[in-house]
């Protein structure tokens, strides 16, 4: 079943409460059918911007750019820190059991816990210098 706001051939109209009707949306255009291996889901290259929309002088970019580094880099510093604690916190796998883990289980289930926010944070720092190299 799909639920659609565009009016298709063979499908009827629902009154369905909480939602607001509104006026039937014109059939949809046709369109050249286009393969993901021709480019669907990517502009074009070549495509004009549209008469009004507005353009940002070069002063205002580099200034939000210039933003936009230092933000980035405050992240990437609190993201090494954590890593760095985690690290610090995980002891090589081998991190201190807690009074409640006599439970062996309850100590290994936190270990991988611990393993696994050491490779979340370390991607976080991979993605962070990757977003601050990408900045122009």
């Amino acid at each position: 079943m799909e639920f659609t706001d565009i009016n298709k051939p063979g499908c009827k109209v629902l009154d369905l409460p909480g939602y607001v009707a509104s006026t039937p949306a014109p059939a949809p255009r046709a369109a050249p059918a286009v393969t993901m291996r021709q480019g669907a889901g990517r502009p074009a290259a070549s495509a004009p911007n549209p008469a009004g929309f507005p353009r940002v002088d070069g002063a205002t970019q580099k200034a939000r750019d210039d933003d936009r580094r230092a933000i980035l880099e405050d992240e990437l510093r609190a993201e090494e820190r954590k890593l760095a604690d985690l690290k610090r916190d995980y002891n090589n796998g081998e991190p201190e059991r807690q009074g409640n883990e006599k439970n062996y289980a309850k100590y290994q289930e936190r270990v991988a816990q611990m393993r696994d926010n050491i490779g979340r944070s370390e991607k976080n720092v991979e993605a962070l210098k990757r977003e601050i190299a990408n900045i122009k």
